[in-house]
């Protein structure tokens, strides 16, 4: 699969859905986000692994699969991280063995979104004896109850409580030859055209929770008094809500720039990589900034700051780490 991955959406009415587009959801991304439930991560199962079986599948998967996928009678994953390949897929382990009609698997994925009440898997594996690298990586869809499938414990995390964290094994785990999802071997390539809008939502995600942080705070330093004047009035504070909502405006500008771009199909892997990069890291200096200002309130769980600052933290690490993102664009830009 080359070139950019078509926007329209995997929801389509003979599949069970309202045919609703990319910016529907992302409105739908930044609300949940806004609100402080980015940990329910609905993004994960609607727009970042439905889209594979719409893309990927045949006909049969997508009716298969795809109807309960729009209801949520099967909730989804994506399992590519490992021990020691994070954002490095290249360096995955996990094998799949053709034995007549069916893969067997073998090897364990980590920090996998949804590992606990994950339905349908799609995991990446190497089908391809002696590959390294980006070669000889397949996708197979694994479904719960599948022997040799076993799940890890939810993990006790820093942020994002609410959503579910665990580790996958999976020890000769015999999937059926059917459940191949696209080509043999062309695995990588197929992550590669959907990382890009991965790493959008991740930036979506971390603009809607700096602006709600700054709201946050606007509100809480006008009220809260300190030496008989508002916290804000202060120029030092002054200052710093003026530099943390001149950059809340700058990620909103070029993140909208990004999504437009992505929306009409155009190839946005550096732009989508900036994006993530730059806005993630952004929302967590806001949220140090914004704790900072709410004082010993915002250390207190009782205040929504003390949630977002958690909750953020991880944006800068999945779909890529933010170095990741920086070796994508130097390479894009020729540098490297």
């Amino acid at each position: 699969m080359r070139g950019p991955v078509s926007r329209v959406s995997w929801c389509q009415e003979e599949y069970g859905g309202s045919g609703a587009d990319f910016v529907y959801s992302v409105i739908l991304t930044e609300e949940l986000a806004r609100v402080g439930a980015a940990g329910l991560f609905a993004p994960l199962h609607s727009d970042i692994v439905a889209p594979y079986i719409y893309h990927l599948g045949n006909e049969d998967q997508k009716q298969r699969y795809l109807p309960k996928c729009a209801t949520g009678e099967t909730v989804l994953a994506v399992a590519m991280t490992e021990p020691n390949a994070g954002s490095d897929l290249g360096a995955m382990k996990a094998r799949a063995d053709r034995d007549g009609d069916h893969y067997v698997l073998n090897g364990t994925k980590v920090f996998i979104s949804n590992g606990v009440s994950a339905d349908l898997v799609v995991v990446a594996a190497r089908t391809e004896r002696g590959s390294k690298g980006a070669k000889g990586i397949s996708l197979l869809l694994v479904e719960a109850g599948a022997p040799g499938f076993k799940r890890g414990a939810k993990y006790r995390k820093m942020g994002m409580h609410c959503q579910d964290t665990a580790e996958l094994v999976f020890d000769d785990c015999r999937i059926p030859a059917a459940n191949l999802l696209g080509e043999e071997g062309k695995g990588f390539s197929a992550l590669m055209n959907h990382l890009p809008q991965e790493r959008i939502l991740a930036a979506v995600m971390a603009q809607a929770m700096a602006e709600a942080m700054l709201d946050l705070t606007l509100q809480y330093t006008a009220d809260r008094k300190a030496f008989g004047q508002p916290v804000c009035a202060f120029q030092h504070n002054a200052f710093k809500i003026v530099e943390m909502s001149t950059e809340i405006k700058l990620g909103r500008a070029f993140l909208d720039q990004v999504i437009a771009k992505h929306a009409a199909g155009a190839d946005v892997v550096t732009d989508a990589s900036m994006a993530k990069a730059w806005i993630t890291e952004m929302a967590n200096r806001v949220a140090y900034t914004c704790v900072q200002l709410h004082g010993g309130y915002g250390f207190m769980e009782e205040y929504r700051i003390c949630r977002f600052y958690r909750d953020v933290r991880v944006l800068p690490l999945f779909a890529g780490t933010t170095e990741v993102m920086k070796l994508i664009v130097a390479k894009n830009m020729g540098l490297l």
